[in-house]
């Protein structure tokens, strides 16, 4: 293995692909989570990616990866101590971390290791990020946005609306089959994370558009015998680079502006749901989220929001319209309670 070290990353990297001069067991570990647990390739590829960094910076250290009883605490500690002095992000060094630990369960699963070098240690602390939603007027100004003439317009309509409508992320919308859409019935089968399945509820709109585009889609690429649902300009499966500039330009029409991103309408679905008084649970199923924590996030967007409404209406909040005359008692009015 190389020690040339990654672009922008400061931790090394292998220089033939991800895993691929990783020990036999570390091998083991990735078909373990590619056919058992089922994880994309794309996840497979970062999980390599991770192990092949690790190994590296243990080889820099005197150590094998495959020496799995010889690895300690501290060179988990010190990978750890590398990463933040090459100022990786600290969501980026959590998932490391997880790699790991889930490579040594994997590992004393195995009886390989009767411990892990990573027990006890804790995660970076994270910083505090909501995520970006826009305000009803602007995600319907953006939904309405003049789109291009032809096939691709009524696509791009077809796309914007599904993500926003159904709170689709967007590789879920783009890996959908045309038999996967049910607009008839009023929902879409999603594959999610995890290869997990589920109904999405499609909107009205987004159930005019779906059925606009389909009449349209053979116009894309006339011989295409490709059956996801979302076609590109070769005809094949549209890219998600494609899928930006998609929202991105509609944004742009729409006058809305700020870094709109796919996952923006996302974002955006939730927020809306929540204010209009959707049920916490019925949110996360919506949105396939494996954990309530995860969906709790949005009810923090419209805090300012709920503040506002309160301090105009509730009758002990400081700013609370006042009536005609002071109270009697001193609690409507200014010298009400603080």
């Amino acid at each position: 293995m190389s020690s040339t070290g990654a672009p922008n990353s400061g931790v090394p990297t292998g220089p033939d692909g991800p895993g691929s001069a990783l020990p036999e067991a570390c091998r083991g570990f990735l078909a373990y989570l590619e056919i058992e647990k089922r994880y994309s390739p794309a996840t497979v590829r970062a999980y390599a990616a991770d192990l092949d960094q690790f190994a590296l910076f243990l080889a820099a250290r005197g150590k094998n990866i495959a020496d799995f009883a010889a690895i300690a605490r501290e060179d988990a500690t010190g990978f750890l101590a590398q990463l933040h002095r090459a100022q990786q992000k600290k969501s980026s060094m959590a998932r490391k971390l997880s790699t790991l630990r889930s490579f040594f369960r994997f590992l004393m699963r195995q009886r390989l290791v009767s411990q892990s070098p990573l027990a006890g240690l804790r995660n970076p602390r994270q910083e505090s990020r909501q995520p970006r939603a826009l305000n009803v007027d602007q995600a319907a100004a953006l939904m309405d946005a003049p789109a291009r003439p032809g096939p691709e317009g009524v696509r791009d309509l077809a796309l914007v609306e599904l993500l926003y409508g159904s709170g689709l992320r967007v590789s879920e919308a783009l890996s959908l089959s045309v038999d996967d859409v049910r607009a008839d019935r009023g929902f879409v089968r999603v594959r999610g994370k995890g290869s997990k399945d589920r109904l999405a509820p499609l909107s009205q709109a987004s159930r005019l558009r779906l059925r606009d585009y389909l009449a349209e889609r053979d116009r894309l690429h006339p011989v295409s015998t490709e059956l996801t649902l979302f076609l590109g300009a070769r005809g094949g499966p549209l890219s998600r680079r494609e899928a930006l500039r998609i929202v991105q330009r509609l944004a742009v029409e729409a006058g809305v502006t700020g870094g709109v991103h796919p996952h923006t309408l996302r974002h955006s679905f939730a927020t809306h749901m929540l204010e209009a008084g959707a049920d916490l649970r019925s949110v996360q199923e919506m949105l396939g989220h494996a954990k309530l924590s995860t969906t709790e996030r949005y009810t923090h967007l419209d805090m300012r929001r709920i503040m506002q409404v309160y301090d105009a209406a509730h009758p002990h909040s400081d700013n609370a319209s006042q009536p005609d005359g002071d109270d009697a008692d001193g609690v409507g009015g200014k010298g009400g309670r603080k």
